[in-house]
């Protein structure tokens, strides 16, 4: 089976955030299981000079509107055999970001992911037959939306069948009515059956229509997002297409997430052996420079500091969790009004509370191994990773149930010794301090969090087993 997957960031050549992890990864997994795999995104500006590249003398003349904009393809290899087409356009992609500055979004974004997608299509009828092309997030959409509402256009692919993943729905790509002309499509497709949403071009929604499945990143999510509550206006388009969604849980890569073999953190560690957690413990203390106390639980959280994370929730709950007997660590970037809220919260509590604004990948392992708790208060969470990089590092994730993390974590019941985390339902302080408290209750028993340490650790949510239901979902549709 051949499958060409397009993503506009695939890690390590470039990455915002998950969706560059996941396109990274899944690859890597699906090779393992014999297939051949492809991958195409932007030749961003930052990555000619990082990584070996080919110049495959491939030129696209890509439309745009009623024009031809021109477009390089070069090469390079990812896994054990994965070509990786880079799409070169400096016009597009010769940027310092990829996708918005300090001051938002680039103001041509509209035509940039125009010419991403029809030059995804222009490359494949150029380097050969495929079964099956995977698009990734909206950036992505209209190749899929292309194919089949231009099909005239690519008598080479008409026999692809494509698969579009949504990885957050809350970023759409969406667009003024007067755009349309980039597209090149008959106006009768800016109707609300297709890609008009309230007056403007939804790119997203376009992927949603014309895709022959449609996936998103976990179980809970893909039902969440039929509803008002969670579809963001699109709740409509979503259950119309309920027979062609899935939820296909995110895997992990426990090459580089697993506290047996992490080279960032202080010592390695087993479920067997967990001395190592320890050292790990009095390593991120003096990281953050607050005092070394081992009995005391240590309280980590790494996110982007915006209310989609429940940072409201923390911060109406900060002053009860500083009044406890804890300290608390947190790595991350976003919001202003965030940044000042943590580095009063720092100035006040000084001993209990380390506060690093910034992101480093190296303190989050740190964080990682060296907490005994981890919270994840997100308000929706489509997959969520970190609460499983926590389990795998005997770290208890506390998480509102929502999407991947109701999907990956199991209320510790103490009568029974089952579960691998703690949960909240409702969006408020006062469900999500609850929970805190049962967790840190638990803390305080050794011998049950010693259990509760090891039905975390014992979870599997590599890719391997992700990719084998991706698989399944391209067979059924070749």
């Amino acid at each position: 089976m051949k499958i060409a997957m397009a993503s506009p960031e695939i890690v390590p050549f470039a990455k915002t955030g998950g969706l560059a992890d996941v396109a990274g990864s899944l690859p890597l997994a699906l090779e393992g299981l014999g297939v051949q795999v492809s991958l195409i995104m932007p030749a961003y500006s930052v990555i000619p000079g990082k990584f070996f590249l080919r110049d495959t003398g491939i030129e696209l003349a890509v439309p745009v509107s009623h024009r031809f904009e021109l477009g390089r393809v070069l090469e390079g290899k990812t896994g054990k055999g994965i070509r990786v087409y880079f799409i070169q356009a400096d016009k597009y992609f010769a940027r310092d970001n990829l996708y918005t500055t300090p001051e938002g979004d680039y103001f041509d974004n509209a035509e940039r992911f125009v010419f991403f997608s029809r030059a995804i299509l222009e490359l494949l009828r150029k380097v050969g037959p495929l079964d099956i092309l995977h698009c990734h997030d909206w950036q992505t959409a209209l190749a899929p939306t292309f194919l089949k509402a231009a099909s005239e256009a690519y008598p080479e692919l008409a026999g692809v069948k494509t698969v579009f993943t949504i990885h957050n729905l809350g970023y759409q790509g969406v667009f003024w009515h007067l755009d349309w002309y980039l597209l090149n499509l008959d106006w009768k497709y800016f109707a609300p059956k297709y890609l008009e949403f309230y007056g403007m071009i939804n790119y997203l929604k376009g992927g949603i229509v014309f895709a022959d499945a449609v996936t998103t990143v976990s179980k809970k999510y893909a039902e969440e997002i039929k509803t008002e509550e969670f579809g963001f206006g699109l709740e409509g388009v979503l259950q119309e297409r309920a027979g062609a969604l899935h939820g296909i849980l995110n895997g992990v890569d426990y090459r580089e997430w697993s506290p047996k073999t992490d080279r960032f953190i202080k010592k390695n560690y087993t479920p067997r052996d967990l001395s190592g957690k320890r050292s790990c413990k009095r390593d991120l203390q003096k990281a953050y420079g607050i005092p070394m106390r081992r009995v005391i639980p240590l309280i980590g959280m790494i996110s982007r500091l915006a209310d989609q994370k429940g940072l409201d929730l923390l911060a109406e709950i900060m002053d009860d969790l500083m009044g406890m007997e804890l300290q608390f660590v947190l790595l991350g970037t976003g919001e202003k009004r965030y940044h000042e809220f943590f580095e009063e919260i720092r100035g006040r509590f000084v001993e209990k509370c380390g506060i690093r604004l910034d992101f480093d990948n190296t303190l989050a392992h740190k964080i990682e191994a060296g907490a005994d708790i981890f919270l994840m208060p997100s308000r929706y969470e489509p997959c969520g990773l970190n609460q499983i990089y926590s389990l795998k590092y005997g770290t208890i994730p506390v998480v509102r149930g929502t999407g991947g993390l109701d999907d990956t974590i199991q209320e510790f019941d103490p009568a029974t010794g089952k579960g691998n985390g703690f949960k909240f339902q409702e969006c408020t302080g006062t469900a999500f301090l609850s929970a805190i408290k049962r967790a840190i209750e638990t803390y305080k028993d050794r011998a049950l969090w010693r259990r509760l340490i090891r039905n975390a650790m014992a979870a599997d949510f590599s890719w391997k087993r992700s990719a084998k239901e991706y698989l399944r979902l391209y067979q059924s549709l070749v």
